[in-house]
């Protein structure tokens, strides 16, 4: 079966340099795993490594559509896996970087998708898209629960998109959308990496990751994705929708600044509650409070590659 390691975490906690030192030590090749890295301009907001950081090693999976365009898991899943194949066919190791944990487990087989084509319904969305925006997603959930509560259970706070499928498939086909995706199968080999540190340092790494962001170009990118269509992905993105209240003239600054960290930690939170839920194989590493294991994780994962 085809290696892989993975790099799982939440944001701001070390992967991205992580991910380059084990490719340099292994002959590795970086593949994003985030659901907002494929879009092109966006480099900022979701902290795409550095053009000095995809320099020192090949990466794979960024800049792959414009912003106004969409682009889904089931895409995601299909060129990521082309590329791992191509990765290991050149020699080398692919090593997949995530913090999109349903795009990680998709890729890998323990999430399988249902290849559903539901038929396009312009109202259906049009009547959720505005209930969430002005309530929330709490009626939304729970009409899916209502047809689907596996589904419901399964599907994070914040993961609209995914509720509104699993209801309309579930209303379209009359049947769960939970009972119509396939049995998981682990895909790879995979050696599953995950980085966390004490939830006090990895909130205070975000804050300041927000306010780095803010000085080196931010809110430029932000008014970049404030003029892009409300139906576009990357307009929900947290990272860029807390800023829009400051380029309304709204709030000042540091109020949209604050909303933004804690946005950003509130998403860290659901992400390590998602990798602890559904991901029960990760080995768990403090690589902030304790760097020099960096040099344990090399050592096994090269034994790994060569076992």
């Amino acid at each position: 079966m085809q290696k892989l390691i993975v790099i799982v975490g939440p944001t701001a906690v070390g992967k991205t340099a992580l991910s380059i030192a084990l490719a340099q030590a292994i002959g590795g090749e970086i593949v994003s795993g985030d659901s907002m890295q494929v879009y092109q301009q966006l480099d900022i907001g979701t902290a795409k490594a550095t053009p000095t950081e995809q320099a020192a090693v090949p990466h794979h999976m960024l800049d792959l559509v414009a912003p106004t365009e969409s682009y889904s898991v089931a895409q995601f899943v299909e060129q990521a896996r082309r590329e791992i194949n191509a990765i290991t066919q050149r020699g080398h190791v692919p090593i997949l970087v995530g913090g999109t944990g349903f795009y990680v487990q998709a890729l890998l087989g323990d999430r399988p998708l249902a290849m559903i084509d539901e038929e396009p319904d312009p109202a259906f969305e049009a009547k959720w898209d505005a209930e969430v925006g002005q309530n929330g997603e709490g009626k939304l959930r729970e009409a899916l629960q209502a047809v689907d509560p596996i589904s419901a259970a399964r599907i994070l706070p914040g993961q609209i998109r995914r509720l509104k499928r699993a209801l309309l498939v579930s209303l379209q086909s009359g049947q769960p959308f939970s009972s119509l995706q396939p049995e998981p199968e682990r895909l790879y080999d995979a050696k599953l990496i995950g980085l966390n540190t004490d939830r006090t340092v990895l909130y205070d790494r975000i804050n300041q990751r927000v306010d780095d962001m803010v000085k080196t170009g931010l809110l430029e990118e932000t008014e970049l994705v404030a003029q892009l269509p409300d139906t576009a992905t990357a307009k929900k993105a947290i990272g860029y929708k807390e800023l829009f209240p400051y380029l309304d003239g709204q709030v000042d600054l540091n109020t949209a600044t604050e909303a933004l960290k804690q946005a950003s930690r509130r998403y860290a939170k659901r992400q390590l509650t998602w990798f602890n839920n559904q991901m029960p194989d990760i080995e768990w590493h403090d690589l902030v409070q304790n760097p020099d294991e960096i040099d344990a994780v090399i050592t096994e994962t090269q034994s790994f590659v060569s076992g």
